[in-house]
């Protein structure tokens, strides 16, 4: 009888899912913030640089993770496609994450270095020029618009905040690394940043 008096008060009822939903969740999420695996910087993984991080800012500007993952998940399809899967320690200078959910476009987790500078630039301008297929928009304005690095001081300033090792003379010196650079050139920078930094032999 007991169980019919919870499910016919539904604010009860409403309260209790609440509470195993939350003692669920903080049981898989709080360990995570104790595993190395998850907190610390994968082999090779450095924070943006002050190019690289304006470049990311414009791809999320661009709603670029909207048609592009950036998670390479643990299936022999993907893997075999894009690379070794995506690990946890390659995102912890993420501000916030880009993962996606989306596959409209190929995942690029692991596109740093596959394509040279000239094909980005060429690809990003007119998709078409090189891939007569795509269906990705051109995006010919960010050749044309030019950084002056106004904000970037306070960005990498946040960031540090949040935990990224920025020092004092990185963040000085931020500025002068990003004005008279294009925006596709930082985006350019940043895709180029987005590779797989794992021991070698390690596929």
């Amino acid at each position: 009888m007991k169980h019919e008096v919870v499910e016919k008060n539904a604010w009860l009822l409403g309260t209790l899912i609440a509470i195993v939903i939350s003692a669920g969740g903080l049981v898989e999420i709080v360990p995570l913030y104790f595993q190395n695996s998850v907190i610390k910087p994968a082999p090779g993984i450095k924070p943006y640089t002050p190019l690289e991080l304006e470049g990311r800012d414009i791809y999320v500007r661009e709603g670029c993770y909207l048609c592009h993952t950036q998670m390479v998940r643990p299936l022999q399809a993907e893997t075999e496609r894009y690379g070794h899967y995506s690990l946890a320690g390659e995102s912890v200078y993420d501000h916030p994450f880009l993962f996606g959910s989306k596959r409209i476009g190929p995942d690029l987790a692991r596109v740093g270095g596959k394509y040279s500078d000239e094909w980005h630039r060429i690809h990003l301008t007119n998709p078409r020029d090189v891939v007569p297929e795509s269906n990705m928009p051109a995006f010919w304005w960010l050749g044309k618009d030019k950084l002056d690095g106004k904000d970037i001081t306070r960005k990498m300033q946040v960031l540090r905040e949040l935990g990224v090792p920025y020092t004092d003379a990185q963040i000085a010196a931020a500025p002068a690394e990003v004005a008279g650079h294009t925006e596709l050139d930082a985006v350019i920078a940043y895709l180029q940043s987005l590779r797989y930094h794992g021991a070698k032999g390690d596929k």
